[in-house]
């Protein structure tokens, strides 16, 4: 696997959550989690990409679990498309189906209720998409 951090954002229309690989690729960790109608979104979202210098950045597909679309994909593709307004790095979309799901199971699992991981699990499933995307990326030596 090539040397570099990884981006990866969980859109949602309220919040945007955002984990980051370490250099090897191996480890993905929660980094933020972004209010999505903040005024200074893109500002925020460049700060980030200029402090982790990601070889690519990665947006979670929202699919129904029967793989359809929806409106919340549509949103996440336009995201994408802002993303690379902002930076000539990499975009890729990656299927998120139960991202959020395992994320608040794994919050769940270490003693944080629903509650106090309101603010949390938007990051943890981007942590849940961008382990998705190492893993392809493990396999098949790419994303593309």
């Amino acid at each position: 696997m090539k040397s570099g951090r990884r981006l990866a954002f969980d859109y949602g229309q309220v919040r945007i959550g955002v984990a980051a690989s370490d250099l090897s690729g191996l480890i993905a960790s929660p980094i933020a989690t972004l209010q999505a109608t903040h005024p200074k979104l893109n500002e925020e979202i460049t700060s980030l990409i200029s402090e982790y210098e990601p070889i690519y950045l990665v947006v979670g597909e929202p699919r129904h679990l029967s793989g359809s679309s929806n409106p919340s994909l549509e949103a996440a593709h336009r995201f994408a498309e802002f993303l690379r307004t902002l930076t000539p790095v990499p975009v890729y979309l990656v299927d998120e189906r139960m991202s959020t799901v395992s994320a608040a199971r794994t919050l769940r699992g270490a003693g944080v209720n629903a509650k106090q991981s309101k603010n949390r699990i938007d990051a943890m499933a981007a942590v849940a998409i961008l382990e998705s995307a190492l893993e392809r990326e493990r396999i098949a030596g790419h994303l593309e």
